[in-house]
């Protein structure tokens, strides 16, 4: 007979045990404190590969409480079958309420987009990193970015975003354009896009960032000053939609996925689903735009 034995092992609180947790906790405020700088942790075994979110989960599972409600995202989509996954995983092992909600939820874990609603202080956002070292790129030896970072040196990091905008005729790296947090240290924001970029600066929420299978996690704390790499007289832009509209409400000035039917006819719909919604419900939510310069 075939028995469903799913979540029915007896588990420690929200999976990882307790000496577990309280590391993570003391690195996560170790990071805190020091905005932008890549703290080690141990990253323990989870029930999903790496790469597929266990930063992020990490961070969720030794924060979370009964009384915290959690919102899970991927690609900005509740549905998506990784958020769900998550979602379903987070709610059984940590005996929490779950919500679509932007503003309902206490502690958000999300992958490549930043909500558009303003978020409060009384949020947690936690973004789900697979590469934390924005020096990767150009210095593959671990013990010299580690060094370049302590002294400031980030000399090779200038030069190839300027070959960028040779090749390109723009300062964009795609997703995940370096930043400079609280004027000190390059870090990565995640593979978001561009559009999101600037809304980490003087966040009323904290932002946390779990790599687990680098074993890093970086933070970025409420009201701290992040600024996107730029130079003098080439700035850093977000992504552009001009005349364009959302096919579902009608509505524009949101980050838009571009949607091919059947016949080819191309169109555009808002990415952020819980915004989607409320936008189509009722007044618009509370958001914070970035006009690019001229």
């Amino acid at each position: 007979m075939i028995e469903n034995i799913r979540f029915q092992e007896s588990f420690n609180y929200a999976y990882i045990d307790e000496f577990t947790k309280k590391e993570i906790r003391r690195k996560t405020l170790k990071a805190v404190c020091i905005p932008g700088y890549q703290v080690p942790y141990s990253s323990p075994e989870m029930p999903i590969s790496r790469g597929w979110g266990t930063g992020g989960l990490h961070l969720t599972l030794s924060l979370v409480g009964p009384e915290d409600v959690v919102k899970v995202i991927d690609q900005g989509s509740d549905a998506s079958v990784n958020a769900c996954n998550l979602r379903l995983f987070i709610k059984e092992m940590a005996n929490c309420n779950v919500t679509f909600n932007t503003a309902a939820a206490t502690v958000i874990q999300t992958r490549h987009r930043i909500p558009e609603e303003i978020l409060t202080e009384k949020q947690i956002l936690i973004l789900q990193v697979p590469q934390p070292e924005p020096l990767r790129g150009v210095e593959r030896h671990e013990a010299k970015t580690r060094t370049m970072h302590a002294e400031g040196d980030y000399a090779k990091l200038w030069v190839t975003l300027y070959e960028a905008y040779v090749r390109t005729g723009a300062l964009r790296s795609g997703a995940g354009h370096p930043i400079l947090v609280n004027g000190r240290y390059v870090a990565t924001p995640s593979p978001i896009p561009s559009w999101d970029v600037p809304n980490l600066s003087m966040a009323r929420c904290l932002y946390l960032f779990g790599a687990g299978r680098e074993k890093r996690i970086h933070c970025i704390p409420p009201f701290t000053r992040v600024e996107p790499l730029e130079f003098e007289d080439i700035r850093f832009k977000v992504e552009e939609f001009v005349d364009v509209h959302c096919s579902v409400s009608g509505k524009n000035k949101a980050f838009m996925d571009e949607v091919y039917a059947d016949d080819f006819s191309r169109s555009w719909v808002i990415n952020d689903s819980n915004f989607l919604d409320k936008v189509r419900q009722g007044p618009r939510p509370p958001q914070r735009l970035f006009t690019n310069p001229e």
